[in-house]
């Protein structure tokens, strides 16, 4: 008798429209985007401004800046020391500018193009402006390190530069005349930089009983004015610096009210009180 033959089983069909699985897909690697014509990968516009340029290696900068789209981002741009480079003078601190930028491995970006916003030319030719300047973007490199765009205080830091770079050379609340002191419009950007950080004092009423009335004191561990019943660990603040404080929390640099230099220091102490004990920032005085 013959063996009973042995059935084979089919063998499998590709569908017509079934196509093999990439090496990628198999192993379980992620595949690569896919390349858009005219777009460099990794690649990114942003405007932004030169909080701090420092020298690198013979020819190159590495610099801080805080940029509207990305918040705060740390470049280099190579070459750019050279005498004819492309970019110029134009990544000197305190420049407005519009970036092209490379993101690759590195925790630098490169900088592969910029033009300037504004350039401020008046503040770089007068020393006290200047200085007030660098302590204003000494002040954000210090209070905001992120990477998160945060446009209320890029707004700001333009507008403090605008307003330095306009009032440059003049010394006209120094001299007793109409405008806010240069310590004054510095005190009143750092109470509007630490709002936009999201550390403003309280200064409606008190931070620790929430009484409206009696307000006699600032507590910088508290977080704001405190009332006489609780202004245990405070120091005094008078009216003129607690009326100096709202008002630059509620209104624009140019219309800050006349204050005492006296008053002006208790707003500077208060200041940088709120911002050490709940930001755990020093900041370099003022002015």
């Amino acid at each position: 008798m013959r063996a009973p033959r042995r059935h084979r089983p089919a063998r499998a069909t590709t569908a017509p429209d079934a196509r093999p699985l990439p090496r990628q897909a198999l192993s379980g690697a992620p595949s690569r985007p896919p390349v858009i014509l005219g777009v460099v990968p990794g690649s990114f516009e942003t405007e932004g401004v030169v909080l701090r340029s420092i020298r690198y290696g013979e020819a190159d900068r590495i610099l801080h800046l805080y940029t509207a789209q990305r918040g705060r981002v740390n470049a280099i741009a190579k070459g750019s020391r050279r005498p004819k480079s492309r970019f110029g003078g134009r990544l000197e601190p305190f420049f407005r500018l519009d970036l092209m930028l490379h993101e690759g491995r590195s925790e630098l970006c490169t900088v592969t193009g910029a033009s300037t916003v504004d350039g401020y030319p008046a503040l770089r030719s007068d020393g006290p402006s200047l200085d007030a300047a660098a302590r204003g973007c000494d002040a954000m490199l210090r209070l905001l390190d992120s990477a998160e765009p945060n446009r209320p205080a890029y707004n700001l830091l333009c507008r403090y530069l605008a307003l330095l770079d306009g009032n440059a050379g003049g010394e006209r609340a120094d001299l007793g005349q109409a405008g806010p002191s240069r310590q004054a419009t510095a005190l009143a950007f750092r109470l509007k930089l630490a709002l936009a950080a999201g550390f403003s004092p309280e200064l409606a009423s008190c931070a620790r009983c929430g009484e409206r009335e009696g307000i006699a004191a600032f507590s910088g561990s508290a977080g704001g004015v405190v009332c006489h019943s609780c202004e245990g660990g405070g120091f005094p603040l008078s009216r003129d610096a607690h009326g100096f404080m709202v008002a630059a929390l509620g209104k624009p640099i140019a219309e800050l009210p006349e204050a005492p230099e006296r008053a002006l220091r208790q707003v500077e102490r208060a200041i940088g009180e709120t911002l050490a004990h709940h930001a755990h920032v020093h900041l370099r005085p003022a002015a």
